[in-house]
């Protein structure tokens, strides 16, 4: 039911796994000018006066001071970084799980813009668009050549406004035009269904604001139809906001439970809680999770395996061990940057490490499928350092572990070839053996 047919590079896949952050809390920026701030300001005002003046072509000043703050947050770890307007305009759509536009998730391949799938009941799957439609035209402007990011703002807008798109389908003998109306497109971050023996399966793609919301609703449907215990799937979530990973947390231990706490500068700490107060779920439960498993998604696994309320099945996860804070700035741009290292309740940091599964499946490559290093935080450049425990050493042997690349063959495993799901059902299984001999004595 959720299997999705990637056809975007690899590489931008983990682009995005990598730069999966957990989101910590909104403030303001206040500089304050102490230390000789003021004279090493006077050096870089120096060096924007001269190269304005004498460069060979002329350059843009907000191009010269952005790029100058893109250069100082590359010095720190690779999770901090600057946002321009339109990227931290981007950021708060995606955490806030919905935006103006067509309904359609698009990706490239033979470097044009394509259609990986309509969204449910929006204007895009209304109008009939489908998997594999090429869109050559966005309001008559080709899109040979043109980004991902570029498709992506002219193909959003306010609702009730209209785009026409020109697309070109396999077998049709010409492209066709569809003018459609925008509408408010709710980005679901939780897919459930029913699999054997009644056994309810939940994927989170990422934590947004809806996600402890909908995942609340998706018990509540696995428990209308009477399924008697649950898989998590949390493979290839890249995280997201704290404040979500804490409260989907909680819909699967008691109130009061500590999920993660974090320490910051001058070993400042912040404790997190389970507090929203619902019905906790208590069917058997087994977590899935993979080296693409990174942040929040990382918290939640390693709440539920300190608890002892689920078991963790498959590959060692990113290891993502750092909080980031969103900032926003005065003229419209935000500034991501660590602020501090996160611990389980047992007070383990996975920095570097990431989470080793109780049970531990790799799936191996299909036969033609081509593979790639996995990538995990210790390998990234400038990473921070684990504290709590010495990091095992970075492995550069390709063949030790090898991830598919998505697109065409290297599409997402059926059901029934998915080993590390089929795993999980076995293990689910013996659970409720176990269970009912309990019960029984």
């Amino acid at each position: 039911m959720f299997k999705k047919k990637s056809i975007t590079m690899w590489a931008v896949m983990l682009a995005v796994i990598i730069s999966g952050t957990i989101i910590g809390q909104w403030g303001l920026a206040w500089v304050n000018m102490e230390g000789g701030h003021y004279e090493k300001l006077r050096v870089f005002a120096e060096v924007l006066t001269l190269v304005k003046k004498n460069y060979v072509e002329d350059v843009k000043e907000d191009d010269l001071i952005y790029g100058a703050i893109r250069g100082m947050l590359n010095s720190l770890d690779p999770h901090s970084s600057f946002m321009p307007q339109d990227a931290f305009k981007e950021m708060q759509v995606e955490t806030k799980g919905e935006f103006g536009g067509l309904g359609i998730q698009i990706g490239t391949k033979d470097d044009l813009i394509t259609v990986v799938a309509p969204i449910d009941d929006t204007p895009a799957d209304r109008a009939g668009i489908k998997t594999g439609d090429k869109i050559l035209k966005i309001n008559g402007e080709s899109t040979k050549g043109m980004s991902m990011d570029e498709a992506v703002k002219k193909l959003r807008g306010p609702k009730g406004t209209q785009v026409t798109i020109n697309i070109y389908r396999k077998d049709w003998a010409e492209p066709k035009d569809f003018t459609l109306t925008r509408d408010i497109i709710k980005i679901r971050s939780v897919k459930s269904k029913v699999l054997e023996d009644k056994i309810g399966y939940i994927k989170i793609t990422h934590f947004q604001e809806q996600t402890a919301s909908d995942l609340g609703a998706a018990l509540k449907k696995l428990g209308d139809d009477d399924v008697k215990s649950l898989i998590l799937d949390l493979r290839n979530n890249p995280g997201g906001l704290l404040d979500s990973s804490v409260d989907v947390t909680g819909q699967f231990i008691p109130d009061g439970k500590l999920v993660v706490y974090t320490k910051g500068k001058n070993e400042s700490k912040k404790e997190y809680h389970t507090k929203n107060g619902r019905e906790h779920f208590e069917l058997p439960m087994v977590v899935l999770v993979n080296e693409g498993s990174a942040s929040a998604s990382e918290i939640v696994a390693g709440a539920l395996k300190d608890w002892s309320r689920a078991v963790i099945v498959g590959a060692t996860t990113f290891g993502k061990g750092s909080v980031q804070t969103v900032i926003p700035l005065s003229d419209g741009s935000g500034l991501r940057l660590t602020v501090a290292r996160y611990y389980t309740p047992k007070g383990t940091s996975i920095q570097n490490t990431g989470i080793t599964p109780d049970i531990v499946v790799k799936p191996k490559l299909k036969k033609g499928v081509k593979g790639h290093p996995v990538i995990r935080e210790k390998d990234l450049e400038k990473h921070l350092e684990n504290d709590t425990k010495k990091a095992p050493e970075i492995t550069k042997d390709p063949e030790k572990e090898l991830m598919e690349i998505p697109g065409g063959e290297a599409a997402e495993s059926s059901e029934e070839e998915d080993l590390q799901l089929q795993r999980a059902i076995d293990v689910i299984k013996t659970l409720k053996i176990f269970k009912e001999m309990q019960k029984a004595s």
